[in-house]
């Protein structure tokens, strides 16, 4: 276990400037109208205009602009408005790193969907029951959400070097906690996004390869559009069915700082993290076929053989209508634990484990 993790801190800290700096003090960093000047911070609101009936909303962000020239890092939290770890992770990430201490920028989007976060809603937004991790890079003529992914689409990645979009498991969904990184030739600097997602410490990796651009187009997440903005992307999950557990919060934190240290933002070096037990190359998804209760077998943190059995769905008679099998050897990652359940939704998502990436 010590010569694998002093393996991994190897790994990540080999190349811990990744963009050119200089001596010189930067100009003010502008986002949203606002205007930060460079060693401080500031809360501002971005600002998501009513359309029609439709009612504005706001995005709550934290710009920490450094007092020297360095990238842009975006992370983003509350995508979904019933993930609550990142949220919670993105308040303390705000009151813990100086601005006078960075070399470059930390956006912090405390988060992205407040229609569906004051509501509790899971998935979508109550509005227009959209899904905003599919509406990427949204239209500021369109339903709210679509104007939500429209200025975080303008006001953040446009802006940002490197990506962070931060979940966790919405409610009823089990989760395995796992990195996924985006590499393939539409991508950017895998390398980079794989040094920075070792960072967080978790013991599943993912690559997922954007090889067409209509892998990046359709019905296009947070993530995605980094992958279309050209820069580096992770996506980072941990925690599951809406819960805002400690652990998964600091592990959050751990991570982004550590991705501070990794991109030289700041002098701090990179704690000490566990290193990955699995990696895989992408996943595949299970689906059912059926509407009703949905009773899981298997669920996270197992590896499924092909022909394994999932799980069943019963109607509201009680019958059972559908017996769901593993379509593929893998590991579960990640699904539902029931019982709702409705047609052509997924119930288990399955790792496919690779030695190397």
């Amino acid at each position: 276990m010590l010569t694998r993790l002093l393996l991994l801190l190897v790994l990540v800290t080999s190349t811990v400037v990744a963009f050119p700096a200089s001596g010189q003090q930067p100009a003010a960093f502008t986002i949203g109208g606002e205007s930060v000047a460079p060693g401080t911070r500031k809360d501002l609101r971005l600002a998501v205009a009513a359309r029609g009936e439709e009612p504005g909303t706001f995005i709550p962000a934290t710009v920490l602009h450094g007092n020297a020239p360095g990238p842009v890092l975006a992370a983003v939290s509350g995508v979904h408005g019933y993930e609550f770890a990142p949220i919670v992770a993105a308040e303390r990430l705000a009151d813990r790193i100086d601005p006078a201490q960075l070399s470059g920028t930390l956006i912090i989007v405390r988060v992205a969907n407040i229609p569906a976060f004051e509501t509790r809603s899971p998935y979508v937004n109550p509005v227009d029951r959209k899904n905003l991790n599919r509406s990427f890079p949204g239209s500021a003529d369109g339903t709210q959400t679509e104007r939500i992914a429209d200025v975080l689409s303008r006001e953040v990645v446009a802006r940002a070097d490197f990506l962070m979009d931060i979940h966790s498991g919405d409610g009823a969904e089990f989760l395995e906690a796992f990195v996924g990184i985006y590499g393939g030739p539409l991508a950017s600097d895998f390398d980079l996004a794989l040094r920075v997602a070792r960072g967080f410490g978790f013991p599943n990796l993912v690559r997922y390869s954007m090889d067409t651009q209509q892998q990046v187009d359709t019905r296009r997440s947070l993530n995605r559009q980094g992958v279309a903005a050209r820069i580096p992307t992770i996506l980072v999950e941990i925690g599951e069915n809406g819960s805002r557990d400690e652990q998964h919060v600091q592990a959050i934190v751990t991570g982004v700082e550590n991705g501070l240290s990794v991109l030289g933002m700041w002098q701090r070096p990179v704690s000490k993290v566990a290193p990955p037990l699995r990696r895989f190359e992408s996943t595949t998804g299970v689906s059912a076929s059926h509407s009703g209760l949905f009773h899981p077998v298997r669920t996270g943190g197992r590896y499924l053989w092909e022909g394994d059995l999932i799980g069943t769905i019963t109607d509201y008679s009680g019958r059972e209508v559908e017996r769901i099998h593993a379509p593929v050897d893998g590991y579960a990652l990640y699904g539902l634990r029931g019982p709702p359940v409705r047609q052509g939704d997924g119930v288990v998502t399955i790792g496919n484990p690779v030695d190397e990436f």
